[in-house]
């Protein structure tokens, strides 16, 4: 596995811009299925998670094509109606494909998800909802078979705002008789964007980032082409980079007014903001204050994918600081290696506890998942000494040339290829 070796102690000066989202793309991808036509995908991320999602769709009959940030999928001919599993694994979001594949094809045959192992994160509400639209499904030795001869609108009430389960009911909606209601639904931004995304190519989805959401199914479709929103993860993560070293940074191609809850908490740390409309400049104090409580929630709460990097400033700040993770329960687990680099956390239960020190030691950690993996990174960068993050093809599952853009902002990093450390 490749690693990361740091040398700490470089602040962060410079700008940056940002991606399209993660988090936004990958069903936007999922959901051209539904065309049967061309889509061309626009700020697309270069990232590990967007090249398995391009390789299910090519192995399900699509060609692609890509040129800088770009992604044109035509899925006018589809061969096969299997998901391989050495693909489905590898990321949590194959689990889009279900609603899109039963919308163009009326059956699916996949295993269930992969992804990073940060809680259970079962598909229940997925199923339970596809099985009301009329959708057959069998669970069969971690596989899924998923079959239709005609799904119905219904009203579907959600009792957690799951954001894959609400996204899989929009695409599996598209061909189902009469009109699907989504009570409860998640209202992060990428689900406003999936929205966008399905009207440019026809069809009537209304409602989304309110308490319900109505899709008008059996409407004609067609290709388009579409932008997607920028990464407000990637944003809050090297804004964080920034705090951690003492830095100043303006993030360009931003969504400041999707990041309220997060920008919040940078403010309370003593962290100086501008904001404009598409821009963020952040001035880190040289030292951050300790914050009373974060607890993740769904959106507009404080969002669970920037808690690890959260905890890295509090091991950091002047004073005594509490997370709490409603989410997921195994995203504490960079904690350890926050430890061996002198970090004071004590956990208790869903909460962590930080006593904040004046500097963190290099040494060799591990990224075991995605978010706790820049976590880790942001920690090296703001230690003394050499850092060496290993495993970081989780990291490459939600960052776009991390490396290279924080060298671009004065960092010492460098990735070490597996063979060049044999």
């Amino acid at each position: 596995m490749d690693s990361y070796h740091i040398i700490g102690g470089n602040r962060i000066f410079g700008s940056h811009k940002l991606t399209g989202a993660k988090n936004g793309v990958l069903p936007i991808l999922a959901a051209s299925l539904v065309t049967g036509d061309v889509c061309t995908i626009h700020n697309s991320p270069d990232l590990l998670d967007v090249n398995t999602m391009l390789a299910i769709l090519k192995e399900l009959g699509c060609k692609i094509q890509r040129e800088k940030d770009a992604i044109v999928v035509d899925s006018s001919q589809l061969t096969q109606t299997y998901i391989p599993k050495v693909l489905g694994k590898e990321m949590r979001s194959s689990v889009f494909l279900l609603g899109p594949m039963l919308t163009r094809c009326g059956v699916v045959e996949m295993s269930q998800p992969g992804g990073c192992a940060i809680g259970a994160r079962p598909i229940d509400l997925h199923l339970d909802a596809l099985r009301k639209m009329g959708a057959e499904i069998k669970e069969e030795d971690g596989s899924l078979v998923c079959k239709s001869t005609g799904l119905k609108g219904t009203t579907i009430r959600l009792d957690f705002p799951s954001v894959g389960a609400t996204e899989n009911i929009m695409m599996a909606a598209l061909s189902a008789e009469g009109e699907t209601h989504i009570v409860h639904p998640a209202k992060e931004p990428e689900i406003e964007d999936l929205q966008n995304f399905l009207n440019a190519c026809g069809s009537c989805v209304e409602g989304a980032g309110t308490g319900e959401i109505v899709i008008s199914g059996k409407k004609p479709l067609h290709g388009t082409d579409y932008k997607v929103i920028p990464d407000r993860i990637e944003a809050g993560t090297f804004l964080a980079a920034a705090a951690a070293t003492k830095g100043e940074l303006l993030l360009e191609n931003a969504a400041p007014a999707q990041m309220a809850s997060t920008l919040a908490k940078f403010r309370e740390m003593g962290c100086s903001l501008k904001i404009e409309q598409d821009k963020i400049y952040l001035k880190a104090p040289n030292r951050l204050k300790a914050i009373r409580e974060i607890k993740t929630l769904p959106y507009p709460g404080f969002p669970t994918d920037m808690q690890s990097q959260f905890l890295t400033l509090m091991a950091l700040a002047d004073g005594q600081s509490k997370m709490t993770e409603t989410i997921f329960e195994n995203r504490f687990k960079h904690i350890d290696s926050l430890r061996d680099m002198g970090a004071i956390i004590e956990i208790c239960g869903c909460s962590a506890k930080v006593t904040g020190v004046d500097q963190l030691q290099g040494c060799r950690v591990e990224a075991k998942d995605l978010r706790g993996g820049a976590a880790m990174v942001i920690a090296g960068l703001a230690a003394s000494d050499e850092t060496i993050v290993e495993n970081i093809c989780h990291i490459d599952r939600g960052y776009d040339k991390f490396e290279v853009a924080l060298k671009n902002l004065g960092t010492k990093i460098e990735r070490i290829q597996e063979d060049e450390r044999k």
